[in-house]
């Protein structure tokens, strides 16, 4: 897959707005302010793509970008703590839900959790409602440079257990060092050419 050739699509606001599409599509999702935006940056070699904000809820629509000939890279908006009226959080969890579970040519989910942190109830919550949709993610812990080597390991452990995954099942991420973006790579080429 070539990363060096990714346009922006397009913003939507709500489902009947995305576009008709063959390429498969790959989304990532997470609480507000869990360095999705800087994953996807760092994963398509990229400093200002997705624009990143320390202030949560930055992203409100669905953004689609192709990469290549390849898929399209679809960042949602993140849900949890954002400080937005309920009425916005609302219209949010309703285009997450139906773009999550009508849209055909989506093949994987990556869900993007900070590593520092208790698995919090909406990832939980996340997790099991793609399980009961049979959709295929992908857990992805980040900001794994914040953590020593033996907290690290511990963190992910706790993570795995609350989420009923073997290590292999996630992939342990840090945009600042790379850590984790080539195994990130490799993963989301296999689930392109297997579908």
């Amino acid at each position: 897959m070539n990363y060096n050739t990714v346009e922006f699509v397009t913003s939507v606001y709500s489902l009947k707005q995305l576009p008709e599409s063959e390429l498969p599509e790959i989304a990532f999702a997470g609480r507000s302010n869990v360095g999705k935006s800087s994953l996807i940056n760092k994963l398509v070699n990229r400093r200002n793509l997705v624009k990143t904000s320390s202030k949560p809820g930055k992203t409100q629509s669905i953004n689609l970008f192709q990469v290549g000939e390849s898929f399209t890279l679809v960042d949602l908006p993140g849900y949890g703590f954002a400080r937005v009226g309920k009425d916005m959080q609302n219209s949010w969890q309703k285009l997450i839900t139906g773009y999550l579970e009508k849209r055909e040519n989506l093949i994987c989910v990556v869900v993007i959790i900070d590593i520092r942190h208790e698995l919090k109830a909406y990832d939980r919550d996340l997790i099991d409602w793609l399980r009961q949709q049979g959709r295929t993610f992908l857990p992805v812990y980040t900001k794994a440079d914040k953590l020593s080597g033996n907290k690290l390991t511990k963190q992910a452990a706790m993570l795995d257990a609350a989420l009923s995954l073997r290590p292999a099942e996630r992939i342990i991420f840090s945009s600042k060092t790379g850590k984790g973006c080539d195994i990130l790579k490799s993963v989301l080429a296999s689930q392109i050419e297997s579908c």
